[in-house]
C-alpha cells in the first residue's frame, strides 16, 4: 500500500493510478499500478489490465511529447519465476533517449530448455480457447 504523502502522484484514478518510483531509472520513469490488490498479470481482470495498458499508453505519448524521449520501455514481472519483488501488478514505463547509456533489455538468452515445440504447445493452447 502506498501512503498518501509517500508518493509523487503523476495521476491518480479510481481503478490505475501511475506514480515515480523511489529508485527511477531515467527522468520521468513512472510506474502504472492498479488501485485495487491484484499481485500479478495471473490475477487482474481483464478490465483492470486493459485500463492500466492504456495509462500506459498515455504515459508513453507524453513522455514523447513533453519529455522528447525517442522511445520507451515497457517492463513488468509476474510470477516467482520472473524476479517479481513487489507482490502487487505494476507496468514500469521508462522513457530512453539515445544517449541515456543503459540498457533494460536482457544481456543474455535463458538456458532454460524445453522439451518438445513451445511455439506449437502454445498456438494448440491458444487455438483451444475462444479469444474473441
Amino acid at each position: 500500500m502506498i501512503r498518501e504523502d509517500a508518493a509523487r502522484w503523476v495521476t491518480r484514478g479510481p481503478v490505475v493510478s501511475a506514480f515515480v518510483p523511489l529508485d527511477p531509472l531515467a527522468p520521468g520513469h513512472t510506474l502504472v499500478v492498479p488501485t485495487s490488490h491484484w499481485t500479478d498479470i495471473f490475477d487482474a481482470p481483464p478490465q483492470v489490465l486493459a485500463q492500466a495498458m492504456t495509462l500506459v499508453q498515455l504515459l508513453a505519448e507524453k513522455m514523447r511529447s513533453e519529455l522528447k524521449a525517442g522511445g520507451v520501455n515497457i517492463l513488468s514481472a509476474s510470477g516467482p519465476g520472473s524476479e517479481q519483488s513487489v507482490p502487487h501488478l505494476h507496468f514500469h514505463v521508462v522513457p530512453r533517449w539515445s544517449d541515456d547509456a543503459f540498457t533494460t533489455w536482457p544481456a543474455h538468452q535463458s538456458r532454460h530448455r524445453f522439451v518438445g515445440d513451445p511455439v506449437t504447445q502454445l498456438a494448440n493452447a491458444m487455438a483451444a480457447i475462444d479469444t474473441t
